[in-house]
C-alpha cells in the first residue's frame, strides 16, 4: 500500500495550485494522507475526488467549512498498523512524550503545521511524520511532502521528497 503524506497546503494564500509533482503522487497513491491547512475548499475537493482514499483532518488555518466536513482527529488501519492524523502537536520540545501520551494506541502519527518536516519515534514504538509544506517551505530551504509504503503491519520509509522551486512569484 503507497501512502501520500501531505499538510498544509495554504491554497490559494501560498500558491496558487498544487505541484504537479505532488498531483502525479495522488494519483499513484492508494492512501492519501493530509494533516490540515487546506485553507480552501476546492482542494479537499480535488483530493476527495482525485484520491483513491483520503484520511484528512481541519488545520488551525481552516474555516467553517472545511471544519463542517473533516474531523481534528481522524482514524484509520492501514494494513494492520494503527494511523492517526492530526493538525497541531505543540512544541518540538516534549512532542514525542506529549503524542506517545495522548495517542497510546496508535503505531503511526501524522502531524503538521510546523511546515518542518519531521520523522521520529516516541517510546520506541510510535512514529511521528511531519511532511513539511508542499506549498509553503516557511524557514525550510525546500517545500516537501512524505511518501511512504505499508505492508504487512509494517511501515517502509518514509520518503521526504523535495519540490522544485516555482517559477513564478507565488
Amino acid at each position: 500500500m503507497r501512502l501520500l503524506i501531505v499538510s498544509d497546503t495554504h491554497l490559494p494564500r501560498r500558491a496558487r495550485t498544487l505541484p504537479p509533482q505532488l498531483l502525479d503522487e495522488v494519483a499513484r497513491a492508494d492512501v492519501v494522507l493530509h494533516a490540515g491547512d487546506w485553507v480552501d475548499l476546492a482542494t479537499l475537493d480535488l483530493l476527495e475526488t482525485s484520491a483513491a482514499r483520503l484520511i484528512a483532518v481541519y488545520g488551525n488555518n481552516d474555516g467553517p467549512e472545511l471544519r463542517s466536513r473533516l474531523p481534528e482527529v481522524a482514524y484509520a488501519d492501514l494494513e494492520g498498523l494503527r494511523f492517526g492524523v492530526v493538525h497541531e502537536t505543540g512544541a518540538a520540545q516534549g512532542r514525542e512524550r506529549r503524542c506517545a501520551d495522548r495517542f497510546p494506541g496508535l503505531d503511526v502519527l501524522v502531524f503538521g503545521h510546523s511546515h518542518i518536516p519531521w520523522d521520529s519515534t516516541a517510546d520506541g514504538r510510535l512514529r511521528l511524520l511531519n511532511p513539511g509544506s508542499p506549498t509553503d517551505r516557511r524557514r525550510q530551504p525546500y517545500c516537501t511532502y512524505m511518501t511512504a509504503e505499508v505492508s504487512d503491519g509494517r511501515l517502509t520509509g518514509p520518503e521526504l521528497h523535495r519540490l522544485p522551486p516555482r517559477r513564478t512569484g507565488r
